[in-house]
């Protein structure tokens, strides 16, 4: 597969892989500027995701050394892995949403042994079977005995503010808040005309908000210090229907391909998960955990082959849904279930 593809007006696209990942690889978008080129995510920090992305900026004729900045869609590190790297290459500022840059910081700060531990309170009040809760309370033991790794994600240095124009000298990049996917994620609008002169409205790199072919995952980011109860689905639909509207001429992603007719693909989306909203409520006639839930959900394999870090995913993904279900007045939490249950309304 071909490793840059050109998509004409200064913007190209370098494929960095992702190891031990069924998705393959992460677009990293390339946009000329007036100062120096500007990356749109950066990729998995791995040894051969460095390399690809190194030689890719080679193909494009720069250098990792010549980037002049880094903005990133959200803070996954299949995106945002990466940037420190290439910030200490080449003096390269870094922009994220300060929802994310808040992640960001948490990640630094806390102590690993502090997560598995979160983790395992928050799979068991999901009904999660004490075997599950197990292996992840085993993992911490053997971690700590051996010594937990530091996971220190790059802080970012810029903010991207929704609503307003990077610092990008000679282009017109704005910012569209997305949330859903991670509670910072941003898909960037570049307001200039289609070098194709295809019809609608500029580009958008739309970062993992908007895929052709695949639906992001909607699960939880919540701060263990905060007891707000988030609506993390409610965000991502609300955001798709903004970006429908925008109408843009092509969707750059991060991952897959580029594609055109962005209302087709969100009301795809919409229903989908409209779909996926009515099957919840048939399943929850009778009280089920969030655990249950994800049992009985519809995954791309069966609920006995999925691996165990896939399945605390999955769970919270229903979760996400059932919180939804909740916010619509169509389910409601079991007064007293402990692990907590719901049920249709």
């Amino acid at each position: 597969m071909t490793q840059v593809t050109d998509h004409g007006g200064g913007v190209r696209s370098i494929r960095v892989p992702i190891p031990d990942n069924p998705l393959g690889t992460t677009l990293v978008h390339l946009v000329d500027t007036d100062l120096g080129p500007v990356l749109i995510d950066t990729g998995w920090d791995d040894p051969a995701s460095w390399d690809a992305l190194a030689d890719g900026l080679t193909a494009c004729g720069v250098s990792v050394a010549e980037v002049h900045g880094v903005v990133i869609t959200h803070h996954h590190p299949d995106h945002h892995g990466l940037s420190g790297k290439v910030r200490e290459a080449s003096g390269a500022w870094i922009a994220m949403h300060a929802l994310d840059t808040a992640i960001v910081r948490r990640t630094r700060e806390n102590r690993p042994d502090r997560w598995f531990s979160y983790m395992a309170d928050k799979l068991a009040s999901s009904g999660a079977p004490e075997e599950h809760v197990a292996q992840l309370r085993a993992a911490r033991t053997a971690r700590l005995s051996t010594g937990l790794p530091t996971f220190a994600p790059a802080l970012p240095d810029r903010e991207i503010v929704p609503g307003e124009l990077l610092d990008l000298a000679g282009r017109r990049l704005r910012a569209i808040w997305t949330p859903g996917h991670t509670p910072g994620h941003v898909c960037l609008h570049l307001e200039e005309t289609h070098p194709a002169a295809l019809p609608g409205n500029g580009r958008l790199f739309s970062g993992d908000h908007l895929l052709p072919r695949i639906t992001p995952h909607i699960g939880l980011y919540e701060d263990p210090d905060d007891a707000t109860v988030a609506d993390p689905l409610g965000d991502y639909l609300d955001a798709l229907e903004r970006v429908g509207r925008l109408n843009p001429a092509e969707v750059l992603p991060a991952h897959q391909h580029a594609f055109t007719d962005a209302p087709g693909r969100v009301r795809e989306l919409l229903a989908h998960h409209e779909d996926r909203l009515t099957g919840l409520l048939a399943l929850l006639s009778t009280p089920l955990t969030a655990w249950q839930l994800a049992e009985r959900m519809e995954w791309n394999r069966p609920w006995d082959q999925i691996p165990f870090t896939s399945r605390n995913i999955a769970v919270s993904e229903a979760e996400a849904h059932v919180r939804r279900l909740v916010k619509l007045g169509r389910a409601e939490a079991v007064t007293g279930s402990d692990p907590v249950t719901y049920v249709a309304l």
